[in-house]
């Protein structure tokens, strides 16, 4: 069992910044990989940013340079660093986490949701 609990959401006016924390605990013996996702009331929940093995990452585009993901592997967290927000940033922000549980068992787990909202 894997849980994933996200921080670090709320009000920010739009150019300002935020970053959002997700800790993965439980039973874990290796993480593949961990990213962020949002959704809007509405429309499919879509990807955000990605940190895989090796130092691999995606992006969405709507985030490149805007956004930075990164993981303390010490910790099994993954953070998003979110710059220049803007008011279609407003969404809830899931954490996901691809998380073996024991050797060849893949555990795809979500955290609850933390709403960001950008706003004037």
């Amino acid at each position: 069992q894997v849980q994933l609990v996200e921080s670090g959401g709320g009000l920010v006016q739009p150019g300002g910044s935020l970053r959002l924390s997700c800790a993965a605990s439980g039973t874990i013996f290796s993480i593949n990989g961990m990213g962020w996702y949002r959704q809007v009331p509405g429309k499919q929940r879509e990807l955000v940013a990605f940190s895989g093995s090796g130092g691999y990452t995606k992006y969405a585009d709507s985030v490149k340079g805007r956004f930075t993901i990164s993981r303390d592997n010490a910790k099994n967290t993954v953070y998003l660093q979110m710059s220049s927000l803007k008011s279609e940033d407003t969404a809830v922000y899931y954490c996901n986490g691809i998380i073996a549980t024991q050797p060849g068992t893949i555990s795809n787990s979500w955290g609850q949701g933390t709403q960001v909202t950008v706003s004037s």
